[in-house]
């Protein structure tokens, strides 16, 4: 175990938000040490290496790279194909968050003898009766709680988060006013890093490259996805699809056909390369079992029924109750109905503005 001590291993990826976070922090006092990891490089680009690399030479902090792309392709990219492969809704910046990011920078800062670790997340963090919780940010708009639903105490109670007290056009004018023009100017990173824009073409690109890998029924992936059956809620035959991995529950835009009213997809059969369309209400559900969660505190979670659950970033609230099955899953029951609940999705559960927990949504009713 790492003593307390001044010391923090920041993740700085070269943006507005970790540089703008490794300035705060050592204003705050402490011996900043930035690591750049290499997860995923959008067109064989490298700028945001030597972004961060200046970066920490103007500010005098030492600053090292970590070469995570082998790690990062098996656990995040892989997973995600699979999750498509599979009919379900993948988030891949969830897992990457709870599973990969912050735990490689917890176990690269023991090395370092290092106790403090940090990023440029928009979040807070409180301590309650020896707990400690995330809460959302100041700003709301940025607030990215929602993906740090997975991290324990070990995690937790080392993490230092100097962006959750301020605003994004706050930081622009801090990098600003100290002579950084380039970090003031960034633009924001949209979606997946990976696949930013769309993540059917990715999907494609991924599968072209990819055929020579086989399923565990020995099928090539080029013979699972085809053209396959639009039908409706009672098997009818409405429209050809290209393919059951490029839709997810929920979608409207994008069918490639037109019909005379409004239809989202409601279930995703791979076996049988069949998707189900269905008007907005016949895709509402009250209740969902989750796999793989984590509670912070069950005493402030199980059976109370004034929990908020959320199931996107940045939409709405819904109030439930949780419990635990025999099968050690947790059951939701929604108090109100929820459209688009796809498995595979994550849930988030709030009371207080303080971050309770989560999982990963396996099936729902």
């Amino acid at each position: 175990m790492i003593e307390e001590n001044r010391r923090v291993l920041l993740g700085m990826s070269g943006g507005t938000d970790s540089s703008v976070a490794a300035m705060r922090l050592l204003e705050g006092g402490y011996e900043v040490t930035g690591i750049t990891f290499r997860f995923y490089e959008l067109n064989d680009s490298t700028e945001y290496l030597e972004d961060a690399r200046s970066l920490a030479e103007h500010l005098g902090i030492r600053h090292i790279t970590y070469d995570a792309r082998e790690v990062f392709n098996k656990q995040i990219i892989e997973y995600f194909v699979q999750e498509y492969m599979a009919g379900r809704t993948p988030v891949p910046c969830t897992l990457c968050n709870n599973y990969l990011k912050w735990p490689l920078l917890a176990e690269l800062a023991d090395e370092m003898g290092i106790f403090y670790i940090a990023t440029g997340h928009y979040v807070r963090k409180v301590k309650l009766e020896d707990t400690y919780y995330i809460t959302s940010a100041a700003d709301s708009d940025k607030d990215q709680t929602f993906f740090l639903w997975g991290l324990k105490q070990d995690i937790l109670r080392r993490m230092l988060l100097p962006m959750g007290d301020i605003t994004k056009v706050e930081a622009r004018a801090l990098a600003a006013e100290r002579g950084f023009r380039k970090v003031a100017t960034k633009k924001d990173s949209l979606g997946v890093c990976f696949c930013p824009m769309d993540y059917r073409s990715f999907l494609k690109n991924w599968l072209d490259k990819n055929d020579q890998l086989f399923t565990a029924h020995g099928q090539k992936w080029s013979e699972i996805v085809r053209r396959g059956r639009f039908v409706d809620e009672t098997g009818h035959f409405i429209a050809w699809h290209e393919g059951y991995p490029f839709y997810t529950i929920g979608q409207r835009r994008g069918l490639g056909i037109h019909l005379n009213r409004p239809v989202f997809v409601k279930d995703i059969f791979p076996e049988k390369n069949e998707i189900v369309l269905a008007p907005l209400q016949s895709l509402e559900k009250t209740e969902m079992w989750l796999e793989n969660w984590n509670l912070i505190n069950e005493n402030r979670v199980l059976g109370c029924s004034d929990i908020i659950v959320k199931i996107r970033y940045r939409k709405q609230e819904n109030h439930g109750t949780v419990t635990v099955t025999p099968e050690h899953l947790l059951h939701i029951q929604l108090h109100e109905p929820l459209t688009a609940i796809a498995p595979g999705q994550a849930a988030a559960f709030y009371k207080d503005d303080l971050l309770l927990g989560g999982g990963i949504i396996v099936k729902a009713r």
